[in-house]
């Protein structure tokens, strides 16, 4: 998400010139890009206007600090003026209501409102240990009643078993009560989409909110429909009381402008953001954070807390100790790695949130990808127990074996076992706790795997430290 907005951005802000003082004429240029590359992204032509005029306001005449630069300073401004446009603070989600809290989500059709019912369901599970009850009263599309039953039999959540021969005012009044009786926490109402926004569709859920009483009225709505997002979410808001936006679909989205108009169209904050189709693809929504990632600073925050819940803290103990020993690094551990780093929303989600990333060449990201760490992983699925335990005794005909296991060339097995030798050679100053024996295999390691060219992210991180 934001690619090509942080990428003109870092170009825009790095060609600021001017000495101690930031002016009019110095910043006039680079306002011009800045306006230029918010409205590429599809940002609001309103919420652009706005915003180059407060990043204007907030900088001119501003005396620039001994420790920064005139373009620095200014990106200083941009940030802080980027938080503000997209709400400011992180806005919680409120379940402070006499049990069960109804969620309610409403949005058009195609938006994703039934995989978000899940994920929501999901995140409340397992961040907020909340017992929640899914509902869908979609009648109209009786295959969403079943798509939700099957999301919420994937994560173990309990669905209300929704019958699309009643109506939808039934049926969520059906749910609200099971909700009571089994004493769930909170109750998420799936409510029917449509292609447009229509009275019929409007009248639907005003009577659904005005029976639920919702402590959380959220809209859902793709963000790879930009400006067009804000604009829906600012007719839903019209016609209902929404207490917040989730927006979905961000990580197939380049250009960000939903992101960017929505909290200043509606006055509503985005709540959550959707980066990607797994259930577990679901963040809460901070501006400071994005603001961050949009300047390519990286989300270092987010990331923390994303090895922080993924991390398998016996398992990390008992490779420590392992290492410690002196035994040996092996494809069953890398396998292990691997795992960790795609519940972590793979490569391309750690990517995402590492500060200079925006810089990459796309040569190197199209070797830095998830495609390549899948390949990795099936190179190692073909492998018998005893090849993974001894790397070395993979020879011609295993090599060939392997590789016509996994689908793959010769070639991309002999640059995984060179990647992985000097993996094992790592793993081996680490238990011997040799910091600078290791640093020089790091260096090492980079050197050589950026002469190969390889598959996957050893190759092409290698490349970048030649550089």
């Amino acid at each position: 998400m934001f690619e090509n907005l942080t990428q003109r951005l870092n170009r825009t802000l790095k060609n600021l010139s001017g000495k101690g003082r930031i002016t009019e004429d110095n910043i006039k240029d680079t306002l011009r890009e800045v306006r230029t590359a918010l409205l590429e992204a599809d940002v609001a032509l309103p919420v652009v206007k706005a915003f180059t005029q407060r990043v204007k306001e907030r900088t001119l005449g501003l005396e620039v600090s001994q420790s920064l630069t005139p373009g620095q300073e200014f990106i200083k401004a941009v940030h802080a003026e980027l938080v503000e446009t997209m709400g400011g603070d992180t806005c919680e989600i409120n379940l402070a209501h006499q049990p069960p809290a109804v969620i309610l989500l409403a949005g058009l059709q195609g938006a994703g409102k039934t995989t978000t019912a899940a994920k929501l369901a999901l995140y409340l599970k397992e961040r907020l240990n909340k017992k929640v009850l899914l509902c869908s009263v979609d009648t109209y599309r009786p295959a969403a009643m079943d798509q939700l039953k099957t999301l919420a039999q994937d994560i173990s959540v309990d669905n209300y078993p929704s019958d699309p021969k009643h109506t939808p005012d039934e049926i969520a009044a059906a749910a609200l009560q099971m909700g009571k009786l089994k004493a769930y926490d909170v109750v998420i109402v799936d409510t029917a989409g449509r292609l447009a926004v229509d009275e019929e569709m409007m009248d639907e859920v005003k009577r659904l909110h005005k029976l639920l009483d919702p402590i959380e009225t959220f809209f859902v709505v793709d963000a790879m429909t930009g400006q067009d997002a804000a604009n829906t979410a600012k007719a839903f808001n019209d016609a209902l009381p929404l207490t917040g936006v989730i927006l979905t679909k961000a990580d197939g989205d380049a250009r960000g402008g939903a992101a960017l108009s929505v909290k200043e169209i509606t006055g509503k904050p985005i709540k959550f953001i959707g980066m990607g189709e797994k259930v577990v693809a679901l963040e809460p929504f901070h501006p400071d954070r994005i603001a961050s990632r949009i300047l390519d600073m990286g989300d270092v925050l987010s990331l923390i807390e994303d090895l922080q819940r993924n991390t398998d803290v016996e398992q990390a103990k008992k490779m420590a100790q392992k290492l410690k020993s002196g035994q040996g690094f092996t494809f069953d551990d890398f396998k292990d790695q691997i795992a960790q780093m795609k519940k972590m929303g793979g490569m391309t989600g750690l990517l995402d949130k590492l500060p200079g990333m925006g810089g990459l060449t796309d040569q190197i990201k199209d070797k830095v990808n998830d495609k390549s760490i899948a390949h990795m992983e099936a190179i190692i699925n073909s492998m018998t127990k005893k090849e993974r335990a001894n790397p070395d005794i993979i020879k011609g005909s295993r090599k060939r074996r392997i590789a016509a296991g996994a689908g793959v060339d010769v070639h991309e097995v002999n640059v995984l076992l060179r990647q992985f030798d000097m993996m094992q050679k790592m793993m081996k100053k680490m238990g011997k706790g040799g910091i600078r024996k290791m640093a020089g295999a790091m260096k090492g390691m980079m050197g050589a795997m950026g002469g190969m060219g390889g598959m996957g992210p050893m190759g092409a991180f290698g490349n970048m430290f030649k550089r």
